[in-house]
């Protein structure tokens, strides 16, 4: 996947509030969106190198939104957005053996108990349908990706909302997208959110399956690029 809009320098500053940053940018204090509410305390620490990408500002406040940031052993995609459409891409691609046999039917899809609530991609095969939910990794500690950073109950319910999925026949997975290169392996971060990692141990007894992929990160592209050990337990 590329970036198509313009990237420019900047120098993190400060973090404003969940959704903007304060950058230096061009020689001037500027506010830019941040597509991603989890904490970020490992990058998000002042003179980051940052990648904004700009585009036309209409009515926003912001100059553009954060796009990289550059991590201890290279650039790490901050955009939350993009995991569904990096998967999407890597099925439509076949480069992900896991999920090979699939085509992509429908973006953002609902689950199938609850309308109100979409999960990230339906897949079709001959023989069944999936539906797959897709989550943003950054934080890596030690070569191990973990996820959440913060408690989230609404990742919770996703993986519920897999669950359910599973009991009304589809197949369901959930994938941890790490956006950067630098993981070895994948865990549930049980420090942050204990329910969460029950919820995820959960339902995979319950036939949902876990996949972590890893990204090259390559501003301004970013593809998913190889699969990683995932850890439940310990």
């Amino acid at each position: 996947m590329r970036i198509d809009r313009s990237l420019k320098s900047a120098t993190f500053l400060e973090r404003l509030n969940r959704f903007v940053i304060a950058v230096h940018l061009e020689g001037e204090r500027a506010a830019v969106h941040l597509p991603n509410s989890g904490r970020l305390r490992e990058l998000l620490t002042p003179g980051r190198p940052t990648l904004v990408a700009v585009g036309p500002r209409g009515e926003r406040r912001t100059v553009g939104d954060a796009a990289f940031m550059l991590g201890p052993n290279g650039w790490v995609s901050v955009d939350a957005r993009l995991p569904g459409r990096l998967l999407a891409e890597a099925v439509t691609q076949g480069t992900l053996d896991d999920l090979a046999s699939y085509r992509v039917v429908r973006l953002e899809p609902p689950a199938p108990d609850e309308r109100d609530t979409r999960l990230d991609l339906l897949l079709e095969r001959p023989g069944g349908r999936a539906l797959v939910e897709t989550k943003s990794v950054t934080l890596v500690e030690g070569g191990t990706a973990l996820f959440p950073d913060a408690p989230t109950e609404r990742g919770r319910r996703h993986l519920m909302r897999l669950a359910a999925a599973r009991e009304a026949g589809y197949e369901a997975y959930v994938v941890f997208v790490v956006q950067r290169l630098d993981a070895h392996r994948f865990a549930p971060h049980r420090r942050a959110d204990p329910d969460f990692a029950r919820t995820l141990t959960e339902v995979v007894s319950a036939g949902v399956r876990v996949l972590a992929v890893a990204c090259e990160v390559e501003p301004p592209e970013i593809r998913i690029v190889r699969r990683l050990p995932v850890v439940l337990e310990g």
